[in-house]
């Protein structure tokens, strides 16, 4: 027979229940928060291009996992390398895998980098979108300014 611990609940003080209910923003974790945040910077581009941008897929990583000086797989902007050789994204053009299966164009955030970097919620925002805008460019071979105006082409 097991022996159950009744150390932990034995006067009734261990928790209940969960701290916060799911229906409000605290209860997300940071990297649902993150992913909310891509979605909402990503809205933008997405409705304007839409056509263009149709089989450009975008996901989230913790961390870069890759060697920055791999030219053949990955198209690297300028604007996109942050604080030497960590970056903050990369675009993966359309190929073939290893198995022989047809893979879409995708761009990945890396999560971690970016949310350093940014220091508030509103900073965050905006590098979101910078990010996005100098990856989609990338991808449609245009400069930054033909896919949102407002961003400078420094």
């Amino acid at each position: 027979m097991a022996q159950r611990n009744l150390w932990r609940s034995r006067r009734g003080r261990d928790v209940r229940g969960p701290l916060l209910p799911r229906s409000v923003p605290g209860w997300r974790s940071r990297a649902e928060r993150f992913d909310m945040a891509v979605l909402e910077a990503y809205e933008p581009i997405e409705r304007r291009w839409a056509s263009r941008v149709s089989v450009l897929d975008v996901a989230v990583d913790e961390i870069p996992r890759m060697s920055p000086r791999d030219p053949e797989t990955v198209q690297w902007p300028p604007e996109v390398i942050a604080d030497g050789p960590i970056a903050l994204a990369r675009l993966i053009p359309a190929g073939v895998d290893v198995r022989g299966n047809t893979t879409r164009a995708r761009i990945v955030l890396f999560r971690k980098p970016i949310e350093r970097r940014a220091k508030s919620a509103d900073d965050l925002a905006e590098l979101l979108h910078e990010i996005l805008v100098a990856q989609v460019a990338t991808y449609l071979g245009v400069e930054p300014s033909v896919i949102d105006p407002t961003i400078d082409d420094d």
